[in-house]
């Protein structure tokens, strides 16, 4: 009986002591959008939606608004593999703003000296270019614009759709960069509804996955600005695939250029988007905050 149960004991006594090793990490930021980077290729560790919650919790934990997680590749075309999680604990599909920090984290940490760097993410592939003048060029692929493949509920694609939403109809795009976005033009983005609004639009039954959600004030066809609700993180100072979403809409609309300066509360991007089956890239900063050991829930001292 001993000999039978040997090497399921065995399983969980490595499962237990993988969670039980202090974890290093980097905490790091993408014009304010902040993140917490995990090694998984130098560090053997299963991160469970719990734990991402106590790391996010910016009371108790380190603080961010969403874990980061590089993996070996499984794609042999691909370097890494680059995991989300929000600081809910659920897994999502994209972050612009992380994969900038994804590709200096790579290289200050030595994992790899390559430029660009392609990596593997629920959303498909990325390629992570870092520049001589500190910035990374991240190029976000072609966005989708078909609502089955959004998902959106909608009975064809549209430049807008009208959103049933509080008693009236209320303008939106809808575009997915590997996430669902909802996009919503306004006056003024300082005095948008996004605490009142977001957590209701994030949630609104016509996006089975929820959604991010942008309020969009275009200035000209070179500028605009954004505020953004994110899915599972609440309202973030700043959301790279939202303003890549923000672009795809105004653009549709007729009302930007190809070269776009997109501000938000935590700084500019600039997107550059040729139109409807063509990839779109964003540009902008990532900066290390801090490096550190994160000690498992239980093993604290």
């Amino acid at each position: 009986a001993t000999t039978c149960y040997t090497p399921y004991m065995s399983k969980i006594m490595e499962q237990y002591s993988a969670l039980s090793q202090p974890w290093t990490f980097t905490k790091m930021h993408g014009l304010g959008n902040d993140f917490v980077v995990l090694d998984g290729v130098r560090q053997s560790f299963s991160l469970r939606p719990e734990d991402c919650r106590r790391i996010a919790d910016r009371h108790f934990g380190i603080g961010c608004d969403q874990i980061l997680l590089v993996e070996p590749a499984t794609d042999p075309d691909c370097d890494f593999r680059y995991r989300i999680f929000n600081a809910d604990g659920s897994e999502v599909n994209q972050c612009g703003n992380g994969a900038r920090c994804f590709a200096v984290f790579v290289r200050r940490s030595g994992l790899s000296d390559k430029n660009p760097i392609r990596v593997e993410t629920r959303a498909g592939q990325m390629s992570l270019h870092s520049r001589p003048d500190g910035l990374v060029e991240v190029d976000m692929g072609v966005p989708i614009l078909d609502p089955a493949a959004i998902p959106f509920r909608a009975e064809a694609p549209a430049k807008e759709y009208a959103l049933p939403f509080r008693g009236q109809a209320l303008p939106i795009a809808a575009v997915s960069m590997g996430n669902p976005h909802l996009l919503l033009a306004v006056d003024q983005c300082d005095s948008a509804p996004v605490a009142d609004w977001g957590p209701e639009l994030e949630q609104h039954p016509a996006f089975p996955e929820r959604c991010n959600v942008g309020f969009l004030e275009i200035q000209d066809p070179a500028h605009l600005r954004l505020r953004t609700w994110e899915r599972g993180a609440g309202e973030t100072l700043a959301c790279g695939s939202n303003a890549c979403a923000a672009v795809v809409a105004g653009q549709l609309w007729e009302r930007l250029a190809d070269t776009v300066q997109v501000t938000l509360p935590g700084g500019t991007l600039e997107i550059r988007w040729a139109g409807p089956g063509t990839p779109l890239y964003m540009v902008g900063p990532a900066e290390v905050v801090f490096d550190g050991t994160w000690i498992p829930e239980g093993e604290k001292t």
